[in-house]
């Protein structure tokens, strides 16, 4: 996955430390009731379209790009489905990351799905009965798209 030029503007700052870092998720629903996948280059699993938000970016705009970006589909966001704070991952280059993550229930209104960058191998729709195996946390957001209202931790509350 290409590091954003601000991203790697603090990594020369802070060498591999943990960063918070704002992202974004699409849950994107065709007119057939399908959702959009791609599958990973880094990892070969299907999952949702996703990013990292730029300064001065708002969350709907990152997942507009992004989706764009990644699978060539045009389309809207509707509505926050859940919002998270994922477990902090290391990568193999030892750089530390938490994310901060919006997902976002969208419609899609435009463009072929297909590979449209080097982030993924394929691009597909699928029915709901019949995803191809996804993480617990993709999972999660699929299921928070399906229901009403947004989904957050209640914070021990």
């Amino acid at each position: 996955m290409p590091i954003s030029p601000f991203i790697k503007d603090l990594r020369n700052d802070i060498g591999h430390r943990l960063l918070l870092l704002p992202g974004v998720t699409a849950v994107v629903f065709d007119d057939a009731g399908r959702i959009l996948l791609g599958e990973r280059a880094d990892n070969g699993r299907w999952a949702l379209p996703a990013g990292v938000m730029e300064p001065g970016e708002q969350p709907a705009e990152t997942i507009v790009r992004e989706v764009y970006e990644e699978t060539a589909v045009r389309i809207v966001p509707e509505r926050i489905t859940s919002v998270l704070t994922q477990p902090a991952t290391t990568y193999p280059n030892d750089d530390q990351v938490q994310y901060v993550d919006i997902t976002f229930r969208c419609r899609a209104v435009g463009g072929e799905a297909r590979v449209n960058d080097d982030e993924s191998l394929a691009v597909g729709w699928f029915a709901l009965d019949d995803l191809p195996p996804l993480c617990d946390l993709g999972k999660h957001r699929i299921e928070c798209a399906l229901q009403p209202g947004t989904w957050f931790s209640d914070a021990g509350v």
